[in-house]
């Protein structure tokens, strides 16, 4: 499977780098015959769209997806892959120029070691996540599909830098865990303090890390399999293809496995469990219970203040400050996409009926 790809039914491929004209993807698979809410697309690929607040990059970009393949003439899916295409506006690619010198903490130097000359060093060619733009668009589509079946996925900020956001109820949660068009933070005043943490992270010059979590409510029992065929390897794959996700966790632990396993009862005539440790997630295979999941994401590595690296071009150490335009903290705008690779390992899976 390629690099750029994601999917066995449903597969999407994600083209295009930072700084060329366009990004885009490919999404075989989807079901024919279905009415695409455009509007709802919109709104969801806005939650993601850089340059709208203090806490993001300044960089403009509408991301509006131009459709060129997979609608018939009455605007249905009609089974053919689904084409879109998202142009790039507002690049500054004189950022990048001048002597080769990897930015500490970027993708730079193990592109250089892999693609050599040719290695698109402009806002990180396709290492950047504006290949999250796509991504998005893919994932707004699965999540109709999903909502269409009773399945909901609502991720928010766990954590940014030292605040904690409250936790949903792992076993009854209330989705989407925050208002529309709000900082995405359970409480809305853990969502005053982490905007604060960025705050100060920019003003230092510096960036600060953070953890989101996701919930998917509605699931059947049995999505997934043992061993190499597991749900939480699925999602896994799709999950570290996010730039800055540097771990992933399902469920929780606790210290002792008389409090860590969920027990069994009986309500309304079906097996249910009594807690939710487990995440959703038992044996590789989704028990019924909600999905639940934690990515943490690494600081931004595009920083203000001086670091070491070394230029490749003369193969002398100095110090480099980084050009161009950053997230202070990726981890808000983060919270849309890891809710779309959800969308999409989950249409995946119910579209195999495993």
């Amino acid at each position: 499977m390629s690099d750029f790809c994601i999917g066995d039914r449903l597969k999407v491929t994600l083209f295009g780098q930072s700084h060329g004209p366009a990004v885009g993807c490919v999404v075989e698979g989807y079901p024919a015959g279905r009415s695409i809410d455009w509007d709802r697309v919109s709104a969801f690929m806005a939650r993601r769209a850089p340059g709208q607040a203090a806490w993001s990059t300044p960089r403009k970009e509408a991301d509006v997806p131009e459709i060129l393949s997979g609608l018939n003439a009455q605007g249905l899916t009609c089974g053919s892959p689904i084409t879109a295409v998202i142009r790039n506006a507002d690049t500054r690619s004189a950022d990048y120029g001048g002597p080769r010198v990897p930015r500490p903490g970027h993708a730079d130097f193990a592109a250089w070691q892999k693609y050599g000359a040719a290695w698109d060093r402009r806002g990180g060619g396709q290492f950047s996540g504006r290949l999250t733009s796509p991504l998005c668009f893919a994932g707004a589509l699965c999540l109709q599909y999903l909502r269409e079946r009773d399945i909901a996925v609502s991720a928010h900020l766990a954590r940014v830098g030292g605040v904690r956001d409250a936790v949903p109820d792992p076993l009854r949660p209330s989705l989407p865990l925050y208002p529309d068009g709000a900082f995405p933070a359970i409480d809305r005043q853990a969502g005053e303090k982490m905007q604060k943490e960025i705050e100060d992270a920019r003003q230092a010059g510096d960036s600060v890390d953070g953890e989101i979590r996701c919930v998917a409510a509605g699931l059947p029992a049995g999505l997934g399999g043992p061993l190499f065929g597991g749900l939480e390897g699925a999602l896994a794959r799709g999950l570290f293809g996010i730039p800055a996700v540097k771990g992933l966790s399902f469920g929780d632990t606790v210290r002792r496995g008389s409090q860590n396993n969920d027990p069994y009862r009986l309500e309304d005539g079906q097996v249910r469990a009594e807690s939710n440790h487990a995440g959703g997630i038992l044996g590789g295979i989704s028990t019924g219970m909600p999905l639940v999941f934690t990515v943490s994401l690494k600081p931004t590595p595009s920083i203000a203040l001086p670091q070491r690296s070394v230029n490749l071009d003369t193969m002398e150490e100095t110090f480099l400050t980084v050009q161009g335009r950053h997230d202070p903290c990726v981890a808000p705008r983060a919270v849309p996409v890891v809710e779309s690779v959800a969308a999409l390992v989950l249409t995946d899976l119910m579209l195999q009926g495993v």
